[in-house]
């Protein structure tokens, strides 16, 4: 049996619990997640939980705004230092699509559970998420501007793009037929197709 060094970090409590509650909300759903199910999970007790989030719902919602505040900094990393609209948009989707692949556990757990959360959690998602839209938007603007882009709307557009780049997380498996970088590459025709660009 292998043994762990002593330079191995140990994951402190909270993330335990993070990584055990977007195993247990994938595989049950949120409603069908106890706090017994995933504080034993993350090998603690079973009133775990409650030392570091109120409820089950504040923990759904820390997840979702970590995850949500990582995917805005990608995308407006993945823009960041190119004047190209259409190399913009061609790196944002494929960044944007490839991650929704490699992390669609919490991928889809961060953007199919928010139902759950409460009203006051959800608009803050929700500002978040508009924030990334505001870039995507953004980068189309200035291609319909340049003349190297063709859309009736550029907020539906928009919309479309990231809901095909949300949806890999659904239907991604590791084990699956194509590897994140292939889905990445593909969905970046498509969306350059979208706009008349490829």
């Amino acid at each position: 049996m292998p043994c762990v060094s002593e330079s191995t970090p140990v994951p402190d409590a909270r993330t335990r619990l993070a990584t055990a509650a977007v195993d247990a909300f994938a595989a049950r759903g949120f409603h069908g997640t106890t706090t017994r199910d995933i504080s034993t999970t993350a090998g603690m007790s079973p009133a775990a939980l409650y030392v570091h989030h109120r409820s089950k719902e504040e923990l759904l919602f820390e997840l979702a705004r970590v995850g949500h505040l990582r995917v805005l900094e990608l995308v407006r990393t993945s823009v960041a230092g190119i004047a190209d609209p259409v190399e913009q948009l061609g790196r944002l989707v494929e960044d944007f699509v490839r991650d929704h692949a490699e992390e669609h556990t919490g991928a889809r757990v961060i953007n199919y559970e928010l139902s759950a959360l409460t009203d006051e959690h959800l608009a803050a998602i929700r500002a978040i998420r508009h924030d990334i839209d505001v870039v995507v938007r953004g980068v189309l603007d200035r291609g319909v501007a340049a003349g190297v882009f063709s859309t009736p709307d550029v907020r539906m557009t928009a919309l479309a793009i990231l809901s095909l780049g949300i949806d890999v997380a659904r239907w991604y498996r590791d084990e699956g037929r194509w590897t994140p970088d292939q889905v990445a590459a593909h969905y970046r025709l498509l969306a350059l197709r979208m706009v008349g660009a490829a």
